[in-house]
């Protein structure tokens, strides 16, 4: 898979809604019923971030719910690559990048959605290939002020900004013409998941899902 066509995959899923739950999970037993209520709410694309021990098994779990894309979040290393794949992810999602990372995605021929937080680092990218890249940590890095003064000079490059993405500032991004989508946790609140309460998890999501863009 060349970049331009693993960018090329990333975009049709980032197309799918304007919000990807990033997804810690802690229990494979949530796996199915959260993934269920985000998909039912109109979000088909999840990422299940490689944060706990389980969540290979939460992929694995995931990745049989009908309607819905699953990926791996928070990938590292070329072993992550191959241990992703192996449980069912469709795309993969980095913090940074790292040539390592990208060529074992290529190779492995699995779409990536590589981070950025910095002009060069957006225009590396680029000149491998990737046009469409997640912006990280997106508030820390100028939020979406930043964006749009990045796509200003580069407007080649789609983003899907995450980190302290939030329903309170979701439309300011969303509203940028640089912006697939953005990546939030919001929808999927640790109470909520603890508590088995899939009806509220699927009514946030919901509402997500019809953030205009």
């Amino acid at each position: 898979m060349t970049p331009e066509s693993a960018s090329a995959e990333a975009r049709k899923i980032c197309e799918l809604a304007p919000v990807v739950p990033v997804l810690v999970v802690h229990d494979v037993a949530h796996a199915r019923p959260l993934a269920e209520a985000l998909v039912a709410g109109g979000l088909p694309a999840l990422e299940v971030t490689l944060r706990t021990p389980v969540a290979l098994e939460v992929i694995a779990e995931m990745a049989k719910v009908e309607g819905g894309v699953v990926g791996a979040g928070s990938i590292l290393t070329p072993e992550h690559v191959t241990q992703v794949i192996a449980a069912g992810a469709k795309f993969g999602v980095s913090p940074g990048s790292t040539d390592k990372v990208l060529t074992a995605a290529e190779q492995a021929e699995l779409p990536m959605l590589p981070g950025a937080a910095t002009a060069s680092e957006v225009m590396a990218l680029l000149e491998r290939g990737y046009s469409v890249q997640k912006f990280f940590p997106a508030e820390i890095a100028g939020g979406a002020a930043a964006i749009k003064a990045i796509g200003a000079p580069i407007p080649g490059v789609s983003f899907c900004p995450t980190g302290g993405v939030s329903p309170g500032n979701a439309r300011d991004y969303l509203s940028l013409k640089n912006i697939l989508c953005v990546g939030g946790s919001w929808v999927a609140p640790q109470k909520l998941v603890e508590a088995g309460d899939w009806k509220a998890i699927e009514e946030l999501a919901r509402e997500a899902a019809s953030l205009p863009r």
